[in-house]
Order: structure tokens, then sequence, then C-alpha cells
């Protein structure tokens, strides 16, 4: 109960922010964003409907396909907060801030961002395009990223044609803030990578990386490998994952202890339980190297 009381309060909060992109920023100023919202306003634009009514009808037919491709939870969460969105469009007043269009783009897709990322998190939807794509994905295959790009595209071309290309050039960066905005949202403003490491020296690596960056790792057996100093026979692959901040640090430390070391990066879009960094005091990264050390 807890825990869909601390949902319900997110999600509230994110269609609150949305809301407030849309009317202080987006919508007194004919600015678009991408999706079912960037419909909605381009309607309104153009026919002078109003923008709730637009967006509550665009949306059923998105719902219809969440109700089929997703829970039946995320599409009842959606439903609500789609509502709940018009409703705070409908009745909210403010007045634009500024006239200048870069903050308008900026903050517009900055609001709008961060309220949609938070419904997402919680497990509600904001805007249709993401929903389509899912569909997309799970029937034809298709790429979720590129049919919500293409949707854009679509979106952004019309209203190139039917308004203006500075309009449009402009709702094209509101889209973008927005999608880079939405993802900050849901996986934090920690970016880690994934580090596997190959070399002879792999104890001492293990211990600098437990030591020195303050990370966890994990140990891998390698039965068998051939690269440019021929044939290895069994060796320990270090596996570990780090703040990406911390990615210089890293590789300058590996190549203290062996510059020939091979190395692969790669991103990790969520890690759940085991050790961070954040997690390492000093009297934990002690205990650790001592365990490490009686192996």
């Amino acid at each position: 109960m807890k825990k869909q009381f601390y949902e319900f309060l997110q999600i509230t909060l994110g269609v609150l922010l949305a809301s407030l992109g849309l009317k202080v920023f987006l919508i007194p100023n004919g600015f678009l964003d991408g999706g079912v919202t960037g419909i909605a306003i381009l309607l309104a634009e153009l026919y002078g409907f109003n923008i709730s009514i637009v967006l509550i009808m665009i949306s059923i037919p998105f719902l219809i396909i969440s109700w089929r491709t997703l829970s039946k939870r995320i599409t009842l969460k959606s439903i609500l907060a789609i509502l709940s969105l018009a409703i705070m469009v409908h009745f909210e007043n403010f007045s634009s801030v500024t006239e200048d269009k870069l903050l308008i783009s900026i903050f517009g897709g900055l609001f709008l961002g961060t309220g949609i990322g938070l419904a997402i998190k919680n497990g509600a939807v904001l805007d249709g395009s993401e929903v389509l794509g899912i569909f997309a994905n799970k029937y034809f295959g298709f790429s979720i990223g590129k049919v919500v790009l293409g949707f854009n595209l679509i979106l952004f071309s019309i209203t190139a044609i039917t308004i203006s290309f500075e309009t449009a050039m402009y709702s094209a960066l509101t889209f973008l803030v927005t999608a880079k905005i939405i993802d900050l949202t849901i996986a934090g403003f920690e970016d880690y990578v994934g580090l596997m490491i190959v070399s002879d020296k792999w104890e001492a690596i293990e211990e600098k990386l437990i030591e020195v960056i303050n990370t966890g790792t994990t140990l891998y057996k390698g039965s068998k490998g051939f690269g440019k100093r021929g044939i290895m026979n069994e060796s320990e692959i270090v596996h570990t994952v780090i703040n990406r901040i911390d990615i210089r640090r890293t590789y300058n430390l590996i190549d203290d202890i062996d510059k020939n070391a091979f190395i692969i990066e790669f991103d990790v879009n969520n890690i759940r339980g085991g050790i961070r960094k954040n997690l390492l005091k000093k009297d934990n990264v002690k205990k650790l190297l001592s365990s490490y050390k009686q192996r």
C-alpha cells in the first residue's frame, strides 16, 4: 500500500510538471513536443480545438494498444495520468515566463521530460508514441526508438509545411531535450559502464579496483584464448561496473599494472544489488580487502 501511494504521488508530480511545461512554455508560444502531445498542440494551433479534449481523443487508440500490448495495470494508471494531464492543462492559467525561443524550447522540454520520465518510472504513460513503438516492436520487430523517431519526423515535417520551418526546428529541439531528460529521470544521473579485463596480472588489478576505485568485482574463468601474445591458457577474467566519471582513473590504474591488458568496455543500462561505490565506506573497503587477501 505504501509503495502504491508513493507511485501515485510521483505520477501526480510528473503530471504537474508536464502540464507546467505545456502551459508555461510550449502552448502559449505555439511550440510542439513530439508524440501525441505534439499532435494535440498542432491541431489546436491549426483549427482552434480544445487541446485537452484533443489530447484525450488522440490518446484513446494508443490506450487500446496499451491494453492489448502492456499490462492492464499500466493502462489503467496511464488513463488516470492522461486524464489528469488534460484537466490540469485545461484549468491552469499561467502566462508565458519568457519570449526567448531557445529558453522556451529548453525549459519546456526540461519540465515535460521530467514529468513524462516520472510517470514512466512509476508505471504510467503520458504519451502514446512510446506505446506504438512497443507494439510495433512486439508484432513487427521494428526498433522502438526508430518507430518513435519516425513518428516525430512525420509530425515535425507537417509542422514545417503547415506552420513554419522555424517552429518545426524549435519543436524538434524541445523533443530532443525532452527525450534526454526522460532518460535521465528514469536511469538517474549516475552513468555506469562495465569492464571486462583480461590480464596475466589480474590479481593486482582486482585488488587495486577494490582499494582505489572502491568498486566490487566478479571473476570469470577463461579456459583458452588467442591474441597478439599468442595462445593464452587458463586465466581469470575480471568483470566490474564503475561510474563513468571514474573511467579515466580506472584505465590509468590498469595501465600502471599491465599496459598489455585486454579491456572490453560496454554500456550498462541499469544495475541492481551488488556493491557500488556509494555503498563502500572506508571500513567496508578494508573488510573487503581483508577477505580478498584471505582467499
